[in-house]
């Protein structure tokens, strides 16, 4: 009787081993499915890169995107984001190519962003459209100066002395270009009315003014560039300023110009000042960039501040705060800066989204 009951308790133990065994591994499995899918996503969000388009490396945007990048990298372990910065042909080349989702965010000048926010408002009536505007600003950077850069032997004291002279008027689409162009249409001149022209990239300037292939170039950069530094170091070159009509008529055509002199301090202690306008540099972002990407960009630069500060003279003087003030920015805010600018009370009311 007993190895009869030792037998069927041996049977029921079976039995109920086989029936529970089944349910048991296929909870297992789902368990690890669900395992290893949080894993991937947290793998995605370790591993996730973000693009950053800037301008020729010659220039100031490039180091510029080097230093935010930077900062966000030295973050990676915190927000499992990883910037690379592109080289790129400036302003309207990031306008393009982040538009066109081929950069995340970009660089740009804030009158190069009102010109495109007013185009897209003015198709949008056009057509009788819903606004929609496809970019958002992060965060204004620094100011950028009109530069007109000229062989001290070619006789050249303000814009209208170009004419009959040899003039760099930079490659088509960029600020440099277009900002001649304005000046020219002013005037009503046209190429020909200049002896000679080129269409040279940023780093080729300073190399033909100074081997006096050309007599003129013009900048829209900010101070002090290495480019500038070089041209006014190693040959008879210098600045010259804007007129008053010119700078009239600059700030007319767009809001976010405005006068500012560039301080021969910049480069020696015994160059003049001189009398120009600028605009500032801008951190733009597609709409629809997540937000917590925005967030960890904007947050990444100004609690590393200090350190951005230092990594070129042009940072020197920055202030945070008037760097988010409404009147700086071309472009609604985007929500991800918002939050980190609602954080910190950088602004009393943060600008619409």
């Amino acid at each position: 009787m007993l190895r009869r009951f030792l037998y069927l308790k041996r049977c029921w133990l079976l039995l109920f081993l086989a029936g529970m065994t089944p349910v048991y591994a296929e909870k297992q499995v789902i368990t690890n499915h669900v395992l290893a899918d949080k894993a991937s996503a947290n793998q995605i969000i370790r591993n996730q890169v973000i693009t950053l388009g800037t301008g020729g490396v010659t220039g100031l945007y490039y180091p510029t995107g080097g230093a935010l990048c930077r900062l966000v990298n030295q973050a990676r372990q915190e927000y499992g984001i990883r910037c690379a910065v592109r080289s790129t042909l400036g302003s309207i080349s990031n306008l393009e190519q982040v538009i066109n989702h081929e950069l995340d965010i970009g660089i740009a000048e804030a009158g190069q962003l009102y010109d495109f926010a007013k185009d897209t408002d003015k198709n949008a009536d056009n057509h009788g459209d819903q606004l929609d505007q496809p970019l958002r600003t992060l965060t204004s950077l620094y100011p950028e100066y009109v530069s007109i850069l000229v062989r001290s032997d070619a006789h050249i004291n303000s814009f209208d002395d170009l004419k009959h002279k040899r003039v760099n008027i930079g490659q088509s689409g960029t600020s440099q270009r277009l900002t001649i162009e304005l000046l020219m249409k002013t005037r009503g001149w046209q190429l020909s009315d200049f002896s000679g022209v080129s269409e040279l990239e940023p780093s080729e300037q300073a190399a033909a003014l100074c081997d006096n292939r050309i007599d003129a170039t013009l900048y829209v950069v900010g101070h002090p560039s290495g480019t500038i530094k070089e041209a006014l170091r190693d040959c008879s070159s210098q600045l010259i300023g804007l007129s008053k009509h010119d700078r009239e008529t600059l700030i007319l055509q767009n809001p976010f110009y405005r006068e500012m002199t560039i301080s021969g301090g910049f480069y020696s202690s015994d160059l003049t000042d001189v009398l120009t306008i600028g605009v500032n540099a801008t951190l733009f972002a597609r709409a629809d960039l997540p937000d917590d990407v925005a967030y960890a960009v904007v947050k990444s630069l100004f609690e590393q501040f200090d350190n951005f500060k230092k990594l070129h003279p042009a940072f020197r003087f920055l202030i945070p705060e008037q760097m988010m003030q409404p009147t700086t920015l071309p472009l609604p805010i985007h929500p991800g800066a918002a939050k980190y600018f609602r954080e910190v009370k950088y602004l009393s009311q943060t600008p619409p989204e």
